[in-house]
């Protein structure tokens, strides 16, 4: 198709339990290589669904022309899914296997389409995502995250629809991986929309689309752009929010004023009253009278003042960070030579043929984990925080430890934020944990919302939350994929507040442009069959 697109029209959608994602929408996107942004939880992969087609909207409608091969955030596979199935070819192999043994039924025949090549095709896809010993028969359970993301995406680049759908794609994908996604999005001929926060795979993209609170909003450049007209639009927001907010508080001075002077007049003609020698009935019009004029001036005021508050909400709501995330980390200073962790000749349990590790961490290093998917990064963390024994050799840790996996497995999935936070720092008042996770962008109704029930951004902030903030605070604190799932305010948020982390830091990630903001010392990078480690 020569010119594929999505379009929204009156898109609105509402939560179950009652919350409003968006209302109104209207936008149209074409075959430019878009990107859309908006903070965790404003409802990006919710619009994408139904741009996509696998979530109807509230109200209103989506147009789409052609196919659309939509892959969620997560590349979670069905049970009993193989890689076929995860690449979402699984039918279309199983006809073709039916029609080489003989089958004639035209269900099989119309599965299969032209794609007579299929097979050759899927093998090749996999090549070129680095996952050549891959079957299409093989249990996706056997993949890790990382794996599992590029089998999905394989299956994308071979769907041949006109318009492609991406959520966060470059999720738990390593550096080769995340090149070469970086290639193929370049070379992807047809219509195109990328939910992303990674600022590499946002640079290459031609237009971006932001989802706020009130509405889309669209930049016609790319994402250099974008930040410029962004900055630009909040500078002159915040100049009307100042000015509607002078406007209001000049209201509100000179109903102040009306007000002292109608109960001034009010009170000199209670005391006529009380003195004048009137009959009773000539009084008490008059006094009715008075009353009527004061109710209607009492209105007028009510009106000016509810439509001052509508313009300085109006004025608000247009500024973009108009609630900047907000992290503290309040360990006590550690002492820089203190050993916090020692390795010992160390053998993790996975992957085979790695050669034992040797290594001390101190008190205030700072340490960015890199490698490959497989190459064994987050099993040395599991080792580090005693979730894991090491196949031989020793881990002695001297002071306390906190692991936030992938998963963020510390985060009970039914507790509330508030909950887990409460738990993590028994002893401080709720008022104080409540403003806490305000800070952190979780407002009252997300910190008291099951943790299942959160976005991958929120629930991130939440067990950050429970960490920095934990009674007794990690003097080793290691992070698996952190940046993962956040939006770019909270990743830059992140970023600063594990720069002024006082502790001892390992951090495993696969984005360069977030491990190259956190003032690391020490770069550990799992190779060929060793680690090594080197200044950063």
């Amino acid at each position: 198709m020569s010119h594929p697109f999505l379009a929204l029209e009156g898109v609105s959608h509402q939560l179950a339990d009652g919350r409003i994602l968006f209302e109104d929408l209207h936008e149209r996107f074409d075959a430019r290589p878009t990107a859309l942004v908006g903070r965790n939880g404003v409802g990006k992969s919710v619009l994408a669904g139904i741009l996509a087609g696998t979530i109807a909207p509230t109200r209103g409608r989506c147009l789409r022309s052609g196919r659309v091969h939509f892959l969620p955030q997560q590349a979670s596979p069905a049970p009993g899914a193989t890689v076929a199935g995860l690449a979402g070819v699984h039918e279309p192999l199983a006809a073709l296997r039916r029609i080489e043994a003989g089958s004639s039924d035209p269900e099989d025949f119309a599965l299969v389409g032209e794609r007579w090549d299929l097979r050759a095709r899927l093998e090749a896809a996999l090549h070129a995502q680095g996952l050549q010993g891959l079957d299409p028969d093989t249990p996706a359970t056997r993949l890790s995250g990382g794996e599992a993301m590029r089998v999905a995406l394989a299956g994308a680049w071979l769907s041949d629809a006109d318009f492609l759908v991406l959520d966060e794609p470059g999720n738990h994908l390593d550096r080769g991986a995340r090149l070469r996604l970086l290639q193929q999005l370049r070379q992807w001929p047809r219509g195109l929309l990328v939910v992303s926060h990674d600022r590499a795979l946002l640079r290459e993209m031609a237009r971006v689309v932001e989802l706020v609170p009130t509405g889309l909003r669209s930049h016609g450049g790319g994402f250099a752009e974008y930040l410029e007209q962004r900055k630009l639009a909040d500078d002159a927001a915040r100049r009307e929010l100042e000015h509607a907010r002078a406007a209001r508080a000049r209201q509100r001075r000179e109903a102040a004023l009306q007000l002292e002077r109608e109960q001034r007049r009010q009170a000199r003609g209670e005391r006529r009253r009380s003195e004048a020698n009137q009959a009773a009935i000539l009084l008490d019009r008059q006094q009715q009278r008075s009353q009527r004029s004061a109710a209607r001036r009492a209105l007028v005021r009510g009106q000016l003042a509810a439509q001052a508050d509508q313009r300085v909400r109006e004025a608000a709501a247009r500024i973009t960070d108009a609630a900047p995330v907000a992290m503290s980390a309040p360990l006590p200073a550690a002492a820089a030579q203190r050993r916090v962790a020692v390795l010992d000749a160390v053998l993790p349990p996975y992957p085979p043929g790695m050669a034992p590790l040797s290594l001390v961490i101190l008190g205030t290093q700072r340490i960015g984990v890199v490698g490959d998917n497989g190459s064994g990064k987050s099993t040395l963390l599991r080792i580090l925080a005693g979730k894991v024994a090491p196949a031989q050799g020793q881990c002695r840790v001297h002071g306390s430890v906190a692991l936030l996996d992938q998963d963020l497995a510390a985060l009970p999935a039914r507790a509330t934020a508030l909950q887990a936070l409460r738990q993590a720092a028994p002893g401080v008042g709720e008022g104080v944990l409540r403003t806490r996770l305000a800070l952190l962008g979780l407002d009252a109704a997300r910190i008291a919302t099951p943790a299942a029930a959160l976005s991958g951004g929120e629930r991130l902030k939440a067990a950050l939350a429970c960490v920095l903030y934990a009674a007794h605070p990690p003097q080793l604190l290691l992070l698996d994929e952190p940046d993962n799932h956040l939006d770019l305010a909270s990743k830059e948020a992140l970023e600063q507040v594990l720069r002024e982390y006082p502790g001892a830091l390992a951090v495993v990630s696969h984005d360069e442009d977030f491990l190259g903001r956190l003032g690391l010392d020490t770069r550990l990078e799992a190779g060929a069959g060793a680690w090594e480690a080197r200044p950063w």
